[in-house]
């Protein structure tokens, strides 16, 4: 999905007080501003797909590389070291962010360190080990809206993505039928 030259297929995401996108040396870098982001521009999944890619926090203490999905009829986001820089979860489901509802994990993210990532999007198995059959999933209020339908943002850090891509997964069940 990046070649690392290019944002062939990408758009800058029109967040308000977004810092710049650029590309350095193989990344994309999410420059510092309120929310800066990119989107996809081209066809997406919305069920059975997993992505992958690298992030690292650059600057900064908020979520660097947090991915906005398709889940079906609607989108959630997976946060990277959100609210204040440790918290790692869904939002939103139930309408609770990732800090309020049962996928907050706390970790510690280092200046400078890529992590990898993988979020899962299924018909047959639970993502973040939670089942979203039953659940309202959905877009925390406000910009965040800019990263659908699959988008990257960084939030008043500065953050880097590289390694992205997505795989398309066999459907192994109908999901009418748990």
């Amino acid at each position: 999905m990046f070649d690392g030259k290019t944002l062939d297929g990408w758009k800058e995401s029109p967040f308000a007080a977004r810092g710049k996108v650029s590309i350095d040396r193989g990344t994309v870098v999410l420059g510092n501003g309120y929310m800066t982001g990119i989107t996809w521009t081209k066809d997406f999944p919305t069920s059975n797909y997993e992505i992958r890619y690298e992030a690292a926090r650059i600057q900064g203490s908020d979520f660097f590389g947090a991915v906005t999905f398709p889940v079906h009829t609607s989108f959630c986001t997976f946060v990277n070291g959100g609210w204040g820089g440790m918290v790692v979860g869904l939002s939103s489901l139930d309408l609770m962010d990732a800090s309020e509802n049962e996928t907050m994990v706390l970790m510690n993210f280092n200046q400078g360190q890529w992590y990898s990532f993988r979020v899962r999007v299924t018909d047959d198995e639970l993502v973040v080990s939670v089942d979203f059959y039953g659940r309202q999933v959905g877009l925390r209020p406000g910009e965040i809206e800019n990263s659908k339908p699959m988008g990257f943002a960084s939030y008043r850090t500065i953050g880097a993505l590289r390694k992205i891509e997505y795989r398309l997964l066999s459907p192994t069940r109908d999901p009418g039928n748990k």
